[in-house]
């Protein structure tokens, strides 16, 4: 009998523990997604609401602690399909991040480059919607990225062809330098075209091919499939109503070679005098700019701010 009573009080004590542990697991992700959801609502009321101007910002911080206390209360309300949600998405980051997909790296650097755009706009609110419509037809533009049809990668050699054959010889760098043809022949070739008024159409890039036409967003797919098809590592950047693609060229010490490529070699005429515009990653890694508006690679960004990316797997 004293060791039924004595196992009974053992597996209530493992279950308290056991509640306990949970429930601060449960607080810690309760209380990271809160301050996460908070500061965009916040940027958002900053840039609409007066400043009074009080001292130390005391309008701000009250402002602040005021959202913060009514997240506190919804989620109270609501807690339990709270974190149901947050565990379906730390499962999903974990298995992405797992297969190389889209993991906590690229979810912590959209969200760091929305709320930087956020902080410089001055219609945030615009700037959240535009981050939810663009992860609403992320699949419909990788599903436009038919880099393995035929007619991509025929025209994808043509291009490389075409273009800088004597500087392929380059090898270490001879897949850039081919990218650099693509571009030279889209870019030089394309004919802007607008989408229907209050329509978002994403032409594959098989069908731009054939018309050479289309809007940013065929543009980019386009010059994504035709880069991926011959091996480079193409990426597209969303940002306020425009699309542009980008090309991995390696670290700084690529740059400097690339640069000298492309103002040297490739591009001379177009490039005379200018500089080139890239993103770095935190890692280190650097992209540059194909946008159509620039006229060699690495041209002036159309727009400077990123709200989202396009990893292309």
């Amino acid at each position: 009998m004293e060791s039924d009573v004595h196992s009974r009080s053992t597996n209530k004590r493992e279950q308290n523990s056991f509640r306990k542990s949970w429930k601060l697991i449960e607080n810690i992700i309760l209380y990271a997604a809160i301050i996460a959801i908070s500061l965009p609502i916040f940027i958002i009321f900053h840039r609409n609401l007066p400043n009074f101007d009080w001292i130390y910002n005391l309008d701000r911080i009250l402002l602040y602690i005021l959202i913060l206390i009514i997240l506190f209360i919804i989620v109270k309300f609501l807690r339990k399909l709270f974190v149901i949600i947050c565990l379906g998405l730390l499962v999903f980051l974990i298995i992405e991040s797992y297969r190389g997909g889209y993991g906590f790296f690229e979810l912590a650097e959209d969200y760091n480059a929305m709320i930087l755009s956020m902080d410089e706009s001055n219609k945030p609110q615009k700037v959240l919607l535009d981050k939810i419509s663009f992860y609403s037809s992320d699949a419909k533009i990788l599903k436009s990225i038919d880099y393995t049809n035929m007619m991509v990668r025929n025209y994808a050699l043509n291009a490389t062809n075409k273009y800088f054959k004597k500087s392929q010889e380059e090898v270490r760098y001879r897949t850039i330098i081919q990218s650099f043809a693509i571009f030279k022949e889209i870019n030089e070739n394309w004919n802007y075209v607008h989408d229907p008024i209050g329509h978002e159409y994403y032409a594959k890039a098989s069908e731009s091919i054939q018309t050479q036409s289309g809007d940013c967003d065929d543009y980019s797919i386009l010059m994504a499939a035709c880069i991926k098809i011959i091996g480079g590592t193409p990426r597209l950047i969303y940002t306020t109503g425009h699309i542009y693609p980008e090309i991995y060229i390696g670290d700084e010490s690529d740059l400097e070679t690339i640069n000298y490529l492309i103002k040297g070699k490739l591009f001379p005429n177009e490039s005379k005098g200018k500089r080139l515009f890239y993103h770095t990653d935190l890692d280190g890694k650097i992209w540059l700019n194909l946008d159509y508006m620039a006229k060699y690679p690495g041209g002036p960004f159309y727009k400077k701010e990123v709200l989202g990316i396009i990893d292309i797997k």
